[in-house]
């Protein structure tokens, strides 16, 4: 049993949250989630704190081959302690899978059902008999998204909690009005940059962030039936009755006050900026053209035709050929791509130029920086960012900290440093002044503010930044554990690497969103990406891995 285990098995069984135990330790939240699940251990000041707090020993505590065991009344621990386990539904971000096959309404349903069950119940630190949760939920423009909704509601109020409805918004937003509204938990049902058939359930805590990995274990073991982890006798959860059944409100009110809050962030007016704005047909199509409307900019919009099944079609951060063009034909000054739920913005400039991530990071780092508000003087990136944004991000005296793929890690990053810029090469930057997750809309008026200030175009901020040819691929495939396992594809990959030496480098890695094997190659020449990219993924399709 590790110490992670034991950690969870404790406060489970003792019935407080990672919040509370956080307050008890003086630590973050993080800090306490990145000990459940092992990703890092606590200081020796804190473990003592620990076993003083739990009464345990540390040879308990610290040695794995001894096992605790709290058999408390009405403990919601199983004998594996309810510590975090594999996930099987949950991956980086949500519950995400393709509608009706891998992700059903019954399944949301539960979903629905435990949330209301457990921001009600001691196992989310809830010390008020008959508490009722708020919970506002929101949804983007998948045909799905419509299905799912419903289903989580009815849940929800079926155990007795009440929910305020956004509709159609933005997952930033969800994040924004759950914290500034103080909601128990915000919803939000959204597969991201995904295509039309694949949906998912993100969840956020009170404070806008990511819900605990803890947090979503217990709810597979809901959705798998197995209430023993919850501490449940019988074979459900209880449903409420009669006036504790849950009330649903219609909460518009919370997406325009989102939307006064982005416009609340500009200091200029847009007037006589000409703005291109892809919305992807999703979750953007309506709030971004208000935002940039109301600034005062002249908006010419893409993407905002949503009809259920062309999200992200053609359109929005992974498609910019359209905009791009859009641009250059217009002769606008800039252009923003957003994904379906408009957390990632991808740019472009006045020439129809491409910006992604990297180069906001960048833009922003030296922002930030010459306001004295880079704290650290460090920016939080991904193994995937180019390694020609370290270099430049160097050039100017700024440090580059470097996490695994998914804004969940670069955010626990930020959070415990104390950073305030972190963000991936897709388009999902954090400003940690302005919000808890990536927003894209505020994205794109962080860039337009920077580009007034400076009168300047936004080709000359990113013009110091030189990339190394960068090329992407993904792969789908029938089991991503299983071909990063596997000995001969490891192999040569360990054979290409030796190969480029140290002008470049090739990831292979597992999506944490889409069954799919992602190979990211760097080196002096696109021709050499495309080769190297070609020969790994030959090997993985010789290996009989990938879906036809």
């Amino acid at each position: 049993m590790t110490i992670g285990e034991k950690i969870t098995h404790l406060r489970i069984a003792n019935k407080i949250s990672q919040e509370q135990l956080a307050e008890k330790l003086g630590v973050s939240r993080q800090s306490v989630s990145k000990w459940e699940m092992d990703q890092s251990l606590p200081h020796i000041d804190k473990v003592l704190l620990i076993c003083e707090l739990f009464s345990v020993s540390a040879d308990e505590l610290l040695h794995n081959d001894v096992v605790i065991h709290r058999d408390t009344s009405g403990s919601s621990a199983s004998e594996d302690g309810g510590a975090p386990r594999g996930n099987k539904y949950f991956g980086t971000d949500g519950f995400r899978g393709e509608a009706n096959v891998s992700l059903t309404s019954e399944q949301a349903y539960k979903v629905g059902r435990f949330l209301g069950w457990y921001f009600a119940s001691p196992l989310s630190g809830c010390r008020k008999p008959g508490y009722r949760p708020r919970i506002v939920i929101g949804k983007d423009t998948r045909r799905s998204s419509y299905m799912l909704e419903y289903s989580i509601v009815a849940g929800l109020t079926a155990s007795g909690a009440d929910v305020y409805m956004l509709h159609v918004t933005t997952t930033p937003s969800v994040s924004y009005v759950t914290k500034q509204d103080e909601f128990d938990c915000g919803v939000m049902i959204s597969a991201s940059h995904n295509p039309y058939y694949d949906n998912g359930i993100k969840l956020v805590n009170r404070y806008g962030e990511k819900i605990d990995d803890a947090a979503a274990s217990l709810i597979e073991a809901y959705v798998d039936g197995d209430m023993a982890r919850l501490g449940i006798d019988g074979d459900d959860l209880p449903l409420a009755r009669r006036e504790r059944i849950g009330c649903i409100v219609d909460y518009v009110a919370g997406r325009n006050r989102y939307v006064g809050y982005l416009i609340s962030v500009a200091s200029h007016s847009y007037r006589n900026l000409r703005v291109g704005l892809d919305c992807a047909n999703g979750a953007s199509w309506m709030i971004a053209k208000a935002v940039f409307d109301a600034l005062g900019a002249q908006t010419y919009v893409i993407g905002a035709s949503p009809d259920g099944t062309n999200i992200n079609s053609g359109f929005g951060s992974t498609h910019t050929e359209a905009l791009r063009e859009f641009v250059r034909e217009n002769h606008l000054d800039l252009g923003f791509a957003f994904d379906g739920d408009a957390d990632r913005c991808i740019a472009v400039d006045e020439k129809g130029n491409e910006v992604n991530g990297d180069h906001i990071l960048y833009i922003l780092a030296k922002r930030l920086k010459e306001r004295g508000n880079l704290d650290g003087n460090t920016v939080v990136a991904t193994v995937m960012s180019n390694s020609g944004l370290i270099n430049s991000l160097e050039a100017e005296g700024i440090h580059c900290a470097v996490t695994a793929v998914g804004d969940r890690f670069v955010y626990e990053c930020m959070q415990h440093n104390g950073y305030r810029l972190g963000g991936e090469q897709s388009g999902h930057i954090i400003l940690q002044k302005y919000a808890t997750t990536g927003d894209g809309i505020l994205t794109a008026i962080m860039i337009t503010e920077e580009m007034l200030d400076n009168k300047t175009t936004l080709s000359k901020l990113t013009k110091p930044v030189k990339l190394y040819p960068q090329l992407c691929r993904s792969i789908k495939v029938t089991s991503k554990s299983a071909v990063m396992a596997d000995e001969e594809v490891k192999r040569r990959l360990s054979e290409i690497n030796d190969a480029i030496g140290g002008r470049g480098r090739v990831l292979l890695r597992e999506s944490g969103t889409e069954p799919v094997i992602r190979i990211m190659v760097e080196c002096e020449s696109a021709d050499d990406c495309e080769a190297y990219a070609g020969k790994l993924a030959a090997v993985i399709k010789k290996r009989g891995y990938c879906c036809e």
